[in-house]
């Protein structure tokens, strides 16, 4: 084939993605070639996964920087452990992922709060842990001294000295888990990829001649998701290529609060032999694709181009807005129309996706509760929910407890009513609270579960025999895993959920998300233990340490497994962002409560920034409130653009007077969407 270096640029759904799996195809028939499908995170690399799945002539690999630099790093690990500055080079290195680092950023900095550190800071403390890897992060992938942070953070504020006073508090933080880090060989993803990229990549190492020689072939999809640090890279590799296909979609860029830099990305079109365009879309229809333009227009006052006459009827027809006074009445009206599009129009559960700016968890329940009373299953994914939210993973941590009484740590007898209710297939809360109280005690300091069969008659009637046996199986079960024991966490979890949870009339049985929550959070323990345990936390109990770290409020790292459920038959509620970033578009959707500020302002994060920490922003400029509405109305712009072109047939808009808090809101999308309605009514009289 032809070696050329090609840039794809066009809009979500003109099929370049489509482009890409094809050009692997015909790569991998032409040659023997090394070929690398690199992409900003491995839930976009599906449509790529699914061709290599089926021919098996094709094996290419798939990277992100993530996966690239810890391989490298591992390979080369003898050669740079020293020069790049760990205490013990000789020994293995110790990779963490989200959720082990925030467990030893807060090991290290917990000293901090005595201090009198972050004091005015009113955020959960893991969203302080998290805030300080994301400034860590952020360093790596604009390629500056992580010594910079807070220089950096001070542009982001002018005249508040308790603000400038936080962000030299965050600083301190940053420095120590990394000094932590090289004293224990522990390598967060930061420290990873400035690894990687200061001792392994420079022009003549052994890695770079090694990845010359491997790859000859290069294929990257969703490019403007990516950070200047890779584009460094892709600008150092592309020469070495004997083809390349970058692939950019316009108007995206949605992970700018994680790094990305679209218009960084953007220039690396000028290191290509030819630029394609896409522009015809094979998903939104041509009214709905109207209507996104108009939102554009209104957004950025820019002009329209293209555009083509249309009608408030045509209007209708893609759009539909319903009002009501409160929170849950939308929701109400939401679930309703649901029911009708699946029951009366026949639509497939996974054509349909809820979206609110945030799912918070009173939302998630409340409308999977009232989708579910209608016979409509619903699935949720949302990627930053801290596993101390997710009812499985409370409960089945409640059964570590239960079986470790060694640990000294005591369930609630609330929490025992919460895990009855989730792990027996019917039990009702009221039940689960009443057994809950009688069969629960604390002796001797040791939680103990008595026996169903020494209850009052009357009160084993109420509770029902059927309930009584699966809760004395389950309690005969620990019971006998108690005089064994010795088993570390992750192997208990997988022990009880198969012998037991998963089985018929117990609440895990054929219940697939039960299953990914289980399966997440055993891979999450194991992850723990494999770092915790090797040597550097040997003197404590991983178990108990690991429950703490849960209850502490711990973000759950990114599993892939929770991507790939898009097919379910159920309906999808996830906040609008995650929705973007699984690139699948579905038929219909709906957006809830579209008079909320969540739509275009930034998640509060008192310990960062993701513009003054872009390597782009000048160092002598400070931010100000024009630079915040300006970058706050560019963001809604791609969200709602990317939306729209997500979309086959019809958005349903609901508006609520009062928020989910109970307070009056006039957000911006709701202000531009009356503006494009107006704009629409006049055009249809002027025609």
């Amino acid at each position: 084939m032809t070696q050329i270096k090609t840039f794809i640029q066009g809009p979500a759904g003109t099929g370049k993605t489509t482009y890409g799996v094809d050009y692997l195809l015909d790569v991998a028939s032409s040659t023997n070639d090394g070929i690398l499908v690199y992409v900003p995170q491995k839930t976009l690399a599906r449509p790529y996964y699914q061709v290599i799945n089926s021919q098996t002539r094709i094996r290419p690999d798939v990277l992100t920087i993530g996966s690239l630099s810890r391989s490298m790093v591992e390979l080369y690990w003898p050669l740079i452990a020293a020069d790049a500055g760990f205490l013990h080079p000789n020994q293995k290195p110790n990779f963490l992922n989200l959720e082990t680092a925030q467990y030893f950023v807060s090991r290290v900095i917990r000293p901090l709060f005595r201090e009198g550190f972050f004091e005015s800071v009113t955020i959960h403390r893991n969203r302080i842990y998290t805030q300080i890897i994301d400034n860590l992060n952020k360093a790596a992938l604009n390629g500056y001294d992580h010594r910079l942070i807070g220089e950096r953070l001070k542009l982001a504020v002018v005249g508040d000295p308790e603000q400038t006073r936080i962000y030299q508090d965050s600083q301190i933080a940053a420095e120590m888990f990394r000094e932590y880090c090289l004293k224990h060989n522990l390598l967060d993803f930061s420290l990873q990829l400035e690894v990687f990229w200061k001792h392994l990549w420079p022009e003549g190492s052994l890695c770079r001649d090694y990845l010359r020689d491997r790859y000859q072939h290069l294929i990257v999809d969703n490019l403007e998701e990516t950070t200047p640090i890779e584009h460094d890279l892709l600008l150092d590799w592309l020469p070495d290529m004997h083809s390349a296909l970058l692939i950019f979609d316009t108007d995206a860029g949605y992970r700018t609060f994680l790094g990305a830099d679209p218009e960084s990305a953007y220039q690396l079109r000028d290191y290509c032999d030819e630029t394609i365009n896409f522009e015809e879309s094979h998903v939104v229809q041509p009214a709905l694709k109207q209507v996104g333009l108009r939102f554009g227009k209104v957004i950025k006052r820019a002009k329209v181009q293209k555009s083509l006459p249309l009608s408030i009827s045509d209007l209708r027809n893609v759009m539909v807005v319903e009002t009501r006074r409160y929170y849950p009445e939308m929701l109400d009206w939401v679930a309703e129309e649901i029911a009708d599009l699946i029951n009366y129009q026949g639509v497939s559960h996974n054509q349909i996706v809820v979206l609110a700016p945030f799912l918070s968890d009173a939302l998630r329940f409340s409308l999977s509760d009232k989708l579910n009373r209608l016979g409509i299953p619903t699935r949720s994914h949302r990627p930053s929910r801290s596993l101390r939210d997710e009812p499985v993973a409370q409960a089945l941590l409640t059964l570590a407890m239960l079986a470790h009484p060694e640990w000294g740590m005591h369930p609630t007898r609330f929490d025992i009513a919460y895990m009855l209710v989730q792990v027996i297939d019917g039990m009702d809360l009221v039940r689960s609270q009443l057994l809950a109280e009688l069969v629960f005690k604390i002796v001797n300091g040791i939680p103990v579960l008595a026996e169903f069969g020494n209850l009052n008659p009357d009160v084993q009637e109420r509770i029902t025999y059927t309930f009584g046996e699966y809760y004395e199986n389950l309690r005969l079960w620990l019971s006998s895993y108690q005089r064994i024991g010795g088993e570390e966490l992750d192997f208990f979890l997988s022990k009880i959920f198969g012998e037991v949870l998963s089985q018929p009339g117990y609440g895990f049985h054929n219940l697939l998300t039960a299953g990914e929550t289980a399966a997440n959070l055993i891979d999450s323990v194991r992850n723990f233990r494999w770092v915790a345990g090797s040597g550097l936390l040997s003197h404590l109990s991983l178990g108990k340490e690991y429950i703490e770290m849960v209850q502490d409020g711990v973000v759950a790292a990114q599993y892939i497994r929770s991507w790939q459920l898009e097919d379910e038959d159920s309906v999808l509620l996830a906040p609008a962002y995650t929705f973007l970033m699984r690139n699948q578009p579905v038929d219909f959707q709906f957006w809830l409560d579209i008079a909320s500020h969540g739509w275009h302002e930034r998640i509060y994060q008192p310990l960062t920034h993701p513009y003054v920490l872009n390597r782009n922003w000048p160092e002598d400029r400070f931010w100000t409130d024009l630079d915040e509405v300006s970058t706050s109305q560019e963001a809604l712009y791609r969200l709602i653009v990317g939306l729209v072109r997500r979309c086959r047939k019809k958005v349903y808009l609901g508006l609520s007077e009062l928020s989910e808090s109970g307070y009056e809101n006039e957000g911006l999308l709701l202000r531009i969407l009356e503006r494009v309605f107006r704009q629409v009514v006049g055009e249809d009289r002027s025609g």
